[in-house]
């Protein structure tokens, strides 16, 4: 008997060729077997579950994030999504494997990684509108799809099939699903879904495959779903992170164990230490007895009212104002403590000023008053009698004058100060005047007022004929400065007025022979209310309103720079700088 084309005998060589075909369909017959029962296998060891609990998996990730923990399984989860990628196209036999996540914001389907046989460039223009093609009509009613050819198949005319040059696919929804306690699924939420691109060996998808592909979705969407919630709770954390950072004031975190777990830059830099101190105990870092006794009263659950303490930074003392709990989660369990320092040592200050001030202006009010009452007084007294002489009576009306002009002076500071605390500008009148009769002028009036004193104009080079400014405030600075001069030169001396032109500025310093003024307290003199309070010039008094002034007419009204130098017992020099053109549009423009 023999086996061929009827009519003919076969050969050896015929023989030969059939028996090896037949040997080739036997080995691809295998393979197939060994490929199906792969593909269960792999089935039945996918958890159907894969969905998530109600709140443990957040609470144990934020729990394990807050406490400073490091959360591995962000890197796990990447690994196990890619190898589930991996194997979805190995049991499907497809040629390729995509995720589309939805964009709330953009209102898109967009390829994310993982992917399987789709590089990267490909991956990152893949997308398409929520409300088109196969991709959008699956995510939109939760139901999946199978195409067996893009070509002709109008429902993915739409999607972007022909970048990844599909031929036929699948398509199913990528959902999430919530869960109770009792495993009952109470939600369901879709994210996304999930495509199988072109089976291998030119076959077609078919039914057996949707519902393969349906069961591995739920696991990617359930890995998808705990990834996006690590990265934002990450995302959570930075944020706090950085607004922890970025406070003004000091913030702690302490550990239960009593070691550091946050620390602000502004707390580093109190504390004079680095992000090293992160994990070591606070005690071995903070070392401030105070500070320690408040955290240990915090740790026996004690509540601890706002407590001042005392610490040396950057070389002077701050006051700080601290504040500190103990914290607790929901659940009552203890999370360590924190604790906030706020600087106070400006407003400790101004506190501070504001009783001296008030103290000076007392009794700057009650001296004027007192020697205006005296004069009028003993005048009136001697009205009838003729008792004192005019040349008396001239004498008597002119110390009540010079008082009621101190008295002036005193308001208008008052009144300046309180419009400039007020954001309100000391109006100017700019205009274009001769600087040097300015200059002679100020001179001649300080010592006309003083017989002790000798008040003299050095010019250094020539000066400017005319500059822009205002006269009347220029005037007013130079007055100002030739009084302090004289008032704190109470041996007498000379008061010298140094003027020369540097460049495009006038340079004009007021030199005396008087107390001189400590190096700690000169970055303070222009502070307003500030008074250098020693033995020499305890009596010498006054608001500490004068020089806070001068500064703001020169910098805000003359767009200027005023300082001072000093030497204790030699004398004080306040140097001017101002602009001999000034640009008055941008002085105007310039904020109170």
């Amino acid at each position: 008997m023999s086996f061929g084309v009827p009519g003919k005998m076969m050969d050896g060589k015929d023989e030969s060729h059939n028996l090896e075909d037949l040997r080739k369909q036997l080995e691809e017959t295998k393979r197939q077997l060994e490929d199906e029962r792969e593909r269960r296998r792999s089935a039945e060891n996918l958890s159907p579950g894969g969905s998530l609990s109600d709140s443990d998996n957040r609470s144990q990730m934020r729990s394990s994030v807050d406490s400073g923990m490091e959360v591995a399984p962000i890197n796990e989860a990447d690994v196990t999504l890619r190898r589930l990628v991996q194997r979805i196209a190995m049991i499907l036999q497809a040629e390729k494997i995509a995720i589309m996540f939805y964009d709330r914001e953009k209102g898109e389907l967009i390829g994310i990684p993982p992917a399987y046989g789709i590089d990267d460039e490909h991956l990152k223009i893949f997308r398409i509108r929520a409300t088109h093609g196969i991709s959008g009509k699956v995510f939109r009613e939760g139901e999946p799809a199978i195409f067996h050819d893009t070509a002709a198949d109008p429902r993915t005319n739409e999607d972007p099939f022909g970048l990844l040059h599909v031929q036929n696919g699948i398509t199913v929804p990528l959902v999430i699903e919530k869960r109770d306690e009792e495993n009952r699924v109470i939600d369901r939420t879709t994210i996304g879904v999930l495509h199988a691109f072109n089976k291998r060996h030119g076959e077609d998808f078919n039914d057996e495959d949707v519902r393969l592909l349906e069961r591995m979705a739920r696991n990617v969407g359930s890995i998808i779903a705990n990834l996006q919630m690590y990265r934002e709770v990450v995302e959570e954390r930075e944020e706090l992170l950085q607004t922890f950072e970025s406070l003004a004031a000091g913030l702690i975190l302490v550990s239960p164990e009593g070691r550091l777990s946050q620390m602000n830059a502004s707390a580093r830099e109190i504390f004079g230490t680095d992000q090293e101190a992160i994990g070591k105990n606070y005690r071995d870092v903070i070392r401030n007895e105070a500070i320690e006794k408040i955290f240990l009263a915090n740790q026996r659950g004690e509540d601890t009212p706002k407590a001042e303490i005392h610490v040396h930074v950057r070389g002077s003392d701050r006051i700080y104002e601290v504040q500190s709990a103990q914290v607790r989660n929901e659940e009552g369990r203890d999370l360590g403590l924190v604790a906030i320092f706020n600087d106070i040592t400006e407003m400790k200050n101004i506190d501070k000023m504001k009783s001296n001030f008030v103290a000076m202006a007392s009794h700057e009010l009650r001296t004027p008053l007192t020697a205006i009452k005296g004069f009028s007084s003993t005048l009136l007294e001697g009205i009838d009698e003729d008792v004192y002489s005019k040349e008396d009576q001239r004498e008597f009306l002119g110390i009540v004058v010079q008082e009621c002009d101190r008295l002036r002076r005193l308001i208008d500071d008052l009144l300046n100060t309180s419009r400039i605390e007020a954001g309100e500008s000391l109006t100017p009148n700019y205009s274009r005047f001769e600087l040097l009769p300015l200059l002679e002028k100020a001179v001649m009036v300080q010592q006309q007022a003083s017989s002790r004193h000798k008040v003299l104009l050095k010019v250094h080079n020539e000066l400017p004929e005319m500059i822009i400014g205002d006269q009347d405030k220029l005037d007013q600075i130079l007055t100002n400065l030739l009084n302090n001069a004289i008032k704190y030169s109470p041996n007498g001396g000379d008061v010298i007025v140094h003027a020369k032109l540097e460049g495009s500025d006038v340079l004009i310093g007021v030199q005396d022979q008087g107390l001189g003024i400590p190096k700690e307290h000169l970055s303070k003199v222009f502070e307003r209310f500030h008074r250098v309070n020693n033995e020499d010039n305890r009596k010498i008094y006054g608001t500490g309103l004068g020089l806070y002034l001068v500064k703001h007419l020169v910098e805000k009204v003359h767009m200027g720079q005023i300082w001072a130098e000093s030497e204790v017992g030699v004398g004080s020099t306040f140097f001017v700088r101002l602009p001999k053109d000034l640009d008055i549009e941008k002085a105007k423009a310039q904020p109170d």
